[in-house]
């Protein structure tokens, strides 16, 4: 991929697509096309089809999704299901009809079983029941993993897939109701100082085990992986064509609540709601596969927190 490739970032204004076009900007890379949900409804087969036969896109970063929290998904489980399987499937089966030469496709670590040995191996993909707060979300991203090997073993494309586990930073979605956990705790720590309350409530009991990664590293890796990773003949017939993405340290989310309160400047108390679920007890992804090709992180959480915050201050608070 070359600094003028043009490279297409479907989901450019999301948390993963926008830290995606930061990086590839920072990066030097000049011929880059994006378009909004209103320019361009990805969920539109003929809509796609036209957008690529007149920009003709060499690389494509798929980070176009419908995201949110354990609410979020159990609210809404049919479009979940429905509109991430019927983008993703536009997107890449595109991609091989207009001979796009690589596709990074962006899923989740939800991916895995509820229960699977920790940390979660690439291998552990289909070992297991899902997690089922979020599961039409996880069958839709493994249904784009498995359609990303399968168009590479018969139509010898080029298409890759990376798992992040949980990411925040700029752009995260902060609503309450729809918003995932850290930038959640963020918002809430937040009001609670600013209205000077006296407690500060948290889904369930606190006790699950959470990794995060800031979104900025995990551009830097999806970048790393476009460039760095094509997979073999071999791994495209064991499905070994995708990727986590992580730090490999986890952290309780009293603990993170800690932090973040520490952070604000919040010195009332944290309360939990045991009638809320928890979800998965643990999520630590194994990146040691990641880590073997030469990838690193570089923010660390409470740097990264510390800059969310801010970020969050400047464009919701003002």
């Amino acid at each position: 991929m070359q600094k003028k490739s043009k490279i297409y970032i479907a989901g450019h204004t999301g948390l993963v697509g926008s830290a995606i076009k930061r990086k590839l900007v920072e990066e030097g890379y000049t011929n880059l096309i994006y378009k909004t949900h209103k320019e361009l409804d990805l969920m539109n087969k003929k809509s796609v089809d036209i957008f690529f036969r007149e920009e003709k896109p060499e690389y494509i970063f798929l980070a176009a999704a419908k995201v949110g929290g354990i609410l979020a998904n159990s609210r809404y489980p049919a479009e979940f299901l429905y509109n991430n399987l019927v983008i993703q499937n536009n997107i890449i089966h595109l991609s091989y009809l207009h001979d796009v030469n690589k596709l990074l496709f962006l899923g989740s670590t939800c991916i895995y079983p509820k229960i699977a040995p920790q940390p979660l191996n690439e291998k552990y993909l289909l070992s297991g029941y899902l997690e089922s707060t979020n599961e039409p979300y996880a069958i839709a991203k493994i249904a784009g993993i498995k359609m990303c090997q399968s168009y590479n073993r018969q139509y010898n494309t080029n298409s890759i897939a990376a798992m992040p586990t949980n990411l925040y930073g700029p752009n995260d979605n902060f609503d309450l109701k729809t918003g995932h956990v850290l930038p959640a705790f963020i918002r809430k720590f937040s009001e609670a100082k600013k209205n000077n309350a006296k407690s500060v409530t948290i889904w369930g009991t606190g006790t699950p085990r959470r990794e995060f990664i800031h979104v900025d590293d995990m551009a830097d890796a999806c970048l790393f992986l476009m460039q760095n990773f094509n997979p073999t003949p071999e791994q495209n017939e064991l499905g070994d064509i995708f990727l986590n993405i992580g730090c490999g340290e986890d952290i309780e989310l009293n603990d993170l609540a800690k932090i973040i309160a520490k952070i604000i400047g919040y010195k009332g108390k944290i309360k939990h709601d045991l009638s809320k679920p928890d979800g998965t007890p643990r999520k630590l992804v194994d990146v040691s596969k990641l880590f073997s090709l030469g990838w690193k992180p570089k923010i660390s959480l409470n740097s990264g927190i510390k800059s969310t915050y801010k970020w969050y201050i400047y464009n919701y608070e003002k």
